[in-house]
């Protein structure tokens, strides 16, 4: 197969929600349907002794969440599909927005009794910024939940979207009959029975059929004639061109637990969704097309495999073709690297590939020469836009609670901040570690995989900080700037690059500090070179 068919079949899309909106079920019955697994696993129902398939750190089996991205790959009509479940809890939406570099497209996963959340807000905001296309899957209709009609409109007012729906519900909750496949003239009736194996829906093409009286009733018919013929009137026509530039977003109802309307959604979404798309480097923009191999880590995971300490590092394809045992230039280094077992992935099963293609993610094992946002290329010196480190909003000390394992300790920290989880900065006056958040659950996480992955233990202390903020000064060796190193000594610190950091305790600080040291500059994150 050559290159650019390669390219063509290509999908790789996020999956992103508010906590609980059934994302990760989504993500495990689209694997079902894509022929990945054979049965599919509930996250939280104790039930059905299978978990979930992407969520593969005991943490997130423990919690019912997903507290990292995971990375999921299957082949579904002659179309090669990445996944990349996103965490949904706000605690660990810094994982997302890196995620949402990588993808293509995106899929926004709604709760139909909870209707738009605030988390699900800031991820479309994001979305909407990058002009990524979405689709929306309303989900849990087999629950008491809004009206159809109520909905569309708080996703069009609350998300600033334009919709279009591409399926519509055969009623609600316990009325619930099936759902009607705007897309492809079908449609499908329930039944709530073998809820973990696919099975098949009926088929009806033409609604004004008398048979459809007698499967879903007549009250329940002609309701689905008159509301259809309400969103021809109402919402514009599926127009590829608008959904590509994020102007259009088709809707479709389902519920992922009982395996209704997943089917249809992915259906259209191989038929529909973007191939890899051209990215943003600093010097230039790359298109998938190119010849040259491009690409960047926008994800680090250490011990993805407890039984060896090993670190991945996630890489999205640009360009060209990743072949393995291939030197690459690692351009943040300057030095050329060979992968010999580079990682393609379907959840806890990984597989080492010879050649990857753009819109592909690798794994590639990692010794620590990896940060998030480097770039791997054939020789050419570009840089992907778009994943700075943001500041903190929590900060504690860690404490060593074990002094016997502090080697493990430190090396079990260094690598949890190379992943992102958190950021570190060591204190100028006293070499204290200081752990900044964006979430207080990360804290726990930290706690956990500390004990569990790196046989080390830690307690925290707490730090009234307000923000942490990157110090830029204009002269270096001005008296200026060696006054604010000497009144502020107790409050600086370095990050992880070294860095200068400057922990304010409240917004006043700020303000007092830049209008004393005019020449020293503060930034709310990282990337400000």
């Amino acid at each position: 197969m050559s290159f650019l068919e390669e390219i063509k079949k290509r999908r790789t899309f996020g999956i992103i929600s508010h906590p609980d909106a059934g994302k990760t079920t989504l993500t495990e019955k689209l694997l079902l349907f894509g022929g990945a697994i054979q049965e599919a696993g509930a996250v939280k129902n104790n039930k059905i002794k299978k978990g979930a398939t992407s969520d593969f750190m005991e943490i997130e089996r423990q919690r019912g969440i997903s507290v990292a991205t995971s990375v999921l790959a299957f082949n579904y009509k002659g179309q090669k599909i990445n996944i990349l479940d996103t965490p949904g809890h706000k605690d660990f939406a810094e994982d997302t927005f890196r995620t949402l570099t990588a993808v293509d497209s995106v899929i926004v996963v709604i709760d139909v009794a909870k209707g738009v959340e605030t988390q699900t807000e800031k991820l479309v905001e994001v979305c909407r910024m990058r002009k990524i296309p979405m689709i929306v899957f309303i989900n849990k209709l087999d629950r008491e939940g809004k009206d159809a009609f109520d909905l569309l409109d708080e996703v069009e007012q609350k998300l600033g979207l334009r919709v279009t729906p591409l399926s519509f519900p055969i009623g609600m909750g316990y009325d619930f009959k099936g759902i009607y496949n705007i897309w492809e003239k079908k449609i499908n009736i329930f039944s709530s029975e073998n809820k973990q194996t696919v099975s098949e829906g009926e088929e009806f093409t033409d609604i004004n059929l008398p048979e459809l009286d007698e499967k879903i009733g007549e009250t329940s018919a002609e309701t689905l004639r008159e509301e259809l013929e309400l969103v021809s009137e109402v919402y514009p026509n599926f127009n590829q061109e608008e959904y590509y530039k994020g102007d259009l977003q088709p809707v479709f109802f389902g519920s992922a637990l009982n395996n209704f309307g997943v089917k249809e959604l992915l259906d259209c979404f191989v038929e529909i969704a973007p191939i890899p798309q051209p990215k943003e480097a600093e010097e230039r923009t790359i298109s998938a097309t190119e010849e040259k191999m491009t690409g960047f880590v926008f994800k680090i995971h250490a011990n993805m495999d407890p039984k060896h300490r090993d670190r991945l590092a996630f890489v999205k394809i640009v360009s060209g073709t990743f072949k393995r045992n291939t030197p690459y230039l690692h351009v943040r280094n300057g030095k050329k690297l060979k992968f010999s077992s580079p990682n393609a992935f379907f959840a806890e099963k990984k597989e080492i590939v010879e050649e990857s293609f753009p819109g592909d993610i690798v794994g590639l094992h990692d010794t620590g020469n990896f940060k998030i946002g480097d770039t791997l290329t054939e020789g050419e010196k570009v840089n992907f836009k778009g994943i700075p480190s943001f500041s903190p909003e929590h900060f504690r000390y860690i404490n060593n609670a074990d002094p016997l394992k502090s080697k493990q300790l430190y090396k079990g920290i260094d690598q949890l901040m190379d992943e992102g989880v958190a950021q570190l900065f060591t204190l100028e006056l006293n070499g204290r570690r200081v752990i900044g958040t964006v979430g207080a659950l990360q804290y726990e996480v930290i706690q956990y995989r500390l004990e569990h992955e790196y046989g080390a233990k830690c307690t925290y202390e707490n730090l009234p900080v307000h923000k942490a903020c990157w110090v830029e000064a204009e002269d270096e060796k001005s008296e200026e700037f060696k006054d604010f190193k000497r009144t502020k000594q107790r409050y600086l610190a370095k990050d992880k690059e070294g860095q200068l950091v400057f922990l304010a305790d409240s917004p006043f600080t700020i303000q007092m500090t830049q209008s004393k040291y005019p020449s020293v500059k503060l930034h709310f994150t990282s990337e400000f070179k």
